[in-house]
This record gives structure tokens, C-alpha cells and sequence, in this order.
């Protein structure tokens, strides 16, 4: 029988899922541990292609339900059952270790126990997979992962599953360190509502014997969510509860600023009430005037061998638009060559900038651009002109700053970014917290003088998230039929070219635009 007929697709996705290590931040009571059960049933009564799996939690009764679960799913799977046991001995610490093991009939065997890392020592054959559950609540789950990771050496496999348990807890600190991209650990995330949209409520009345309706679900969902406060986001939607401070440290940020000498400068451009008032073909002769004098010699120092895209956090008048113009170094260091500020500077002037400046930037590559609120308008008029395989429309939702900003603080923390020398862009930096859990800017203006809102910091974000994207593709189009050489400007001695698709130049000829 096919575990799809009884599991939830969330359930389904993580089953199929063959990464050798893999991460689950969940929501609780949505049947992970249930579904888990069901996959290890079916690798351990494998009789070819399966392993013993070795399963921890936190407590001897999560042992003893992953157990009785486990013996369900190999009834329903018809698996040849033999020995189901427990057995007791004694830890270090005088503590009694409960052992749950159960015995299939290919030879292997699923065992459970408590989380005392020494129990895996030795672990690790061909096929062996480790299970950690509510990995965020085991003690010492570094030492623990230590010894359950050793087993992929052997092609092995290690699932950790967790709601959480505080933003600073190792789970969570994991987690944030694949999202930065430091392991190369699939990583999976249902929430509440994720479970919900794929059919958890209708599985609970079905299984309760209750009648389904959308306003029975809204109901139970808003009852669970009261029962939970006031810890409803952390249980229920994988937010960690607040951890506090600066998620940047002062420390870190200050060192990836160069020297004066060696930084990026800070280019500024300020609309007045007599600036704004002009009619827009004077007030773009004089940003013109200004990008020749100010902008041009940058952009003319730029090394033309290396790839080059830009980041843009937009504001029109409240807040300070910031440009960051990043060059990405032949061995992939990230450099701030520039950071561009206008404050009170009409739509048509922004665009004037942020366009002259793409224009020119060396092997331009791509730019990711804020296009939320009045920035979308340049963000899609950048998009058009540059084409939208190279202009990124970045819209900032939690999804965005939660994935993003550890790979942008395991950048610091690497020194593979340099940013530029500056102290409003180590306050920008420093602006940045954790928020529910999640790393972003508060609301509110973020330096002492009331001007700004992180603004560099989310210029930054967005310059690194176009460094990181895959340069678009030459879009190339087979013309057919035969070419001549007429009216090209060859010399008429030079022999006659015919060609079929693509075409052949001699070398050296030059078409003028």
C-alpha cells in the first residue's frame, strides 16, 4: 500500500525528499513525526536498499508513541514484523536510558532511544538513517548532530525535525546557518496555515468523524491559536520567540569596512523645494551636470574586467534612497565600490541616476531594485529598459528578509563582502533585529538624527541577492535563409559570404550602429 494514499502532501514532500541530510521546521501536531514513522517503516523492512534507522527525541514518552506508530504503519504496510522489545540500562549520570527497538524480517531494525550522543557512536553502516526529533529541545544537540552525522560517510542519512524552542537555541542557530548557505542541508518549513492549505483539518474530521466546512476550519483554527497565546507564533507558525540586540554586531560590521584610503566613497544628491519646482528637462540638466562631475569619474574607475551589479532601496521624501554598486572580485569577493544617496529627489531624477548608472557599470550583470509601494514604478521601468531577466522586482516580505539576511551576515562573518567606510552605514547595519524571530529593520526611523531607516543595510541586501543570482541568458534567434555581403561595407575584393543561420564575419569587421 502507497503511503500516499494516507499521508498530507506536506508529509508526502518530505518522504520523497532523498537529501542525505535534511532540516523540518514545523509547526506542532501536524503529523511529522507520524509521517517520518511511515518512511522509516518502509527503509527498514527494505530487504534491498534500506538500513537499520535509529530515532532520538527528548523524552521517553515521544520514544514510545514514535515506536507504536512505527508498528502501525509496518501493519499497514504488510512488513514482516519480528521482535518488538524495550530494554533499560543505566547512563553515566545514573539516569535509566529506555531502548524501544523493533525487528523486521529484512534484518534491520528501527531503534529508539534517548538523546545521549554516545549512543550513536559506532552507528553509520551502509543505509543507516538517524532520526532527531524536536531536535530544538534535546540536550546538547551540537554533540548529538556530532555523532548522527558521521553516518552520511557511508552514503547514510540524518532527519532533524523541530518546532521551535527561543531564537538563540541550536536548532535555530542551524537553521539560520543553511540558510546562509553554509551546509548544503535540505531545508523544508510548514506552518499552521501551510499544513491547513494542504489538508490537515479535513484529515482531523475525517478521521474524528466530523463534517468539514471552511467555517468549521476557521473556527478550530482560531481556537487553537487562542489556546497557544502567547506562544501561538512560535508553536504554531516557526517563529522562534524574540532574541534580542543588534543581529549585526558593531564588530562585525566594522570589520568589513576598509581603510579610508582603500573604501568606496558616499555620493549624495539632495532635492530642495526650488529643485523640485522646476519644470523636469531643467531639473534633469542639472542631475546631468551632476553625474558628470560627481558620478562619472567612479564609474570610469571601475575595473572593466570584472562583473559589476547594483542594489536600490527606494524612498521619494521620508526616508534616503540608497544605491549600492557592487563589484563582484575574481575570486567572488563582494566589494562596495559605491554608495549613492538622493534624498528628496523626484521619481524622473532616480530613474535618471539609477539608469545612467546601469548604463555604465562594467559587464553589468543584473540589479535587484525595491519595488514596493512608490518603488515599483522605477523598479518596472528599469525592469523594461534592461529587460527582466536582469532586473529583479524585489517585493520585502518576511519569507524575504528571514531567508536573505543570514546569508548576507554569513557574508560578513566569511569577509567575502566589503562594504564601505562610513558610520551611517554602520548605523544602518546596526538597525537591523530580530523581529518575531526574524532579522529586519524596525519600524521607525533607526539614527539619532530622524533621516534615515537602515537604508544602506537593505541597498546591501538587495546588490548581494542580484551578486548572487545566475547571469541571465544571450537570448539568441536563428535567422535562416542565406546572407549577403552587399551593401555591409566589405571591401568589394573580399570574398563573397553566403551563410545559413548564425553567419560568418571575417575577423576584424566592425557594423557601426
Amino acid at each position: 500500500m502507497s503511503d500516499a494514499a494516507v499521508l498530507l502532501p506536506y508529509q508526502i514532500r518530505w518522504s520523497q525528499d532523498l537529501a542525505q541530510v535534511k532540516l523540518w521546521e514545523k509547526s506542532r501536531r501536524i503529523g511529522a513525526s507520524y509521517g517520518e514513522a511511515a518512511d522509516d517503516v518502509l527503509h527498514a523492512s527494505a530487504s534491498t536498499g534500506g538500513g537499520d534507522v535509529y530515532y532520538i527525541s527528548y523524552n521517553q514518552d515521544m520514544t514510545a508513541t514514535y515506536i507504536a506508530d512505527c508498528a502501525a504503519w509496518a501493519k499497514r504496510f504488510d512488513a514482516a514484523l519480528g521482535a518488538i522489545g524495550e530494554s533499560v540500562f543505566k547512563a553515566d549520570n545514573g539516569k535509566d536510558i529506555h531502548v524501544f527497538n523493533i525487528q523486521f524480517a529484512s534484518g534491520h531494525h528501527i531503534q529508539a532511544f534517548s538523546n545521549n550522543p554516545r549512543n550513536l557512536r559506532s552507528k553509520g553502516r551502509p543505509g543507516d538513517r538517524v532520526v532527531v526529533d524536536e531536535a530544538a529541545f534535546v540536550d546538547d544537540l551540537d554533540e548529538l548532530l556530532k555523532a548522527a552525522l558521521a553516518v552520511t560517510m557511508w552514503g547514510g542519512q540524518v532527519r532533524i525535525l523541530s518546532t521551535h524552542n527561543g531564537a538563540e537555541s541550536p536548532f535555530n542557530r542551524l537553521l539560520q546557518d543553511v540558510r546562509a548557505g553554509r551546509f548544503d542541508y535540505a531545508l523544508h518549513r510548514t506552518t499552521l496555515d501551510d499544513a491547513l492549505a494542504d489538508g490537515l483539518y479535513r484529515r482531523i474530521c475525517q478521521v474524528t468523524g466530523q463534517v468539514w466546512s471552511p467555517a468549521a476550519e476557521t473556527a478550530w483554527r482560531a481556537q487553537l491559536i487562542r489556546r497557544y497565546r502567547p506562544n501561538h507564533e512560535e508553536e504554531l507558525f516557526c517563529v522562534p520567540s524574540m532574541g534580542g540586540g543588534a543581529y549585526l554586531p558593531r564588530v562585525l560590521v566594522e570589520s568589513c569596512m576598509p581603510e579610508e584610503a582603500d573604501s568606496g566613497p558616499l555620493l549624495r544628491y539632495a532635492g530642495d523645494a526650488r529643485f523640485n519646482a522646476q519644470p523636469e528637462r531643467v531639473r534633469a540638466g542639472i542631475v546631468a551636470d551632476w553625474l558628470c562631475t560627481t558620478v562619472e569619474p567612479l564609474l570610469a574607475s571601475l575595473d572593466p574586467t570584472r562583473r559589476h551589479v547594483a542594489g536600490m532601496d527606494f524612498a521619494r521624501s521620508g526616508d534616503t534612497t540608497a544605491i549600492v554598486l557592487l563589484e563582484i572580485g575574481a575570486t567572488l569577493q563582494r566589494t562596495w565600490r559605491a554608495l549613492i544617496e538622493l534624498h528628496n529627489v523626484p521619481f524622473a531624477q532616480q530613474r535618471q541616476i539609477l539608469h545612467h548608472c546601469l548604463t555604465r557599470l562594467p559587464r553589468f550583470q543584473g540589479a535587484a531594485l525595491d519595488a514596493g509601494g512608490n518603488g515599483a514604478q522605477i523598479a518596472e521601468e528599469t525592469a523594461e529598459a534592461f529587460g527582466r531577466t536582469r532586473i529583479q522586482c524585489v517585493s520585502f516580505t518576511e519569507a524575504l528578509y528571514r531567508d536573505q539576511f543570514p546569508r548576507y551576515k554569513a557574508a560578513l562573518e566569511d569577509r567575502t563582502l566589503t562594504l564601505i567606510r562610513h558610520d551611517d552605514v554602520l548605523e544602518d547595519h546596526r538597525a537591523v533585529v530580530l523581529v518575531r524571530g526574524i532579522p529586519r529593520l524596525p519600524a521607525g526611523k533607526t539614527d539619532a538624527r530622524g533621516e534615515r531607516h537602515g537604508d544602506s543595510a537593505i541597498a546591501g541586501l538587495l546588490a548581494m541577492l542580484a551578486a548572487d543570482a545566475d547571469p541571465p541568458d544571450i537570448n539568441q534567434i536563428q535567422t535562416g535563409g542565406a546572407r549577403e555581403t552587399a551593401g555591409l561595407g566589405l571591401d568589394a575584393a573580399a570574398p563573397a559570404i553566403a551563410a545559413i543561420g548564425w553567419g560568418t564575419v571575417p575577423s576584424g569587421t566592425h557594423f557601426g550602429d
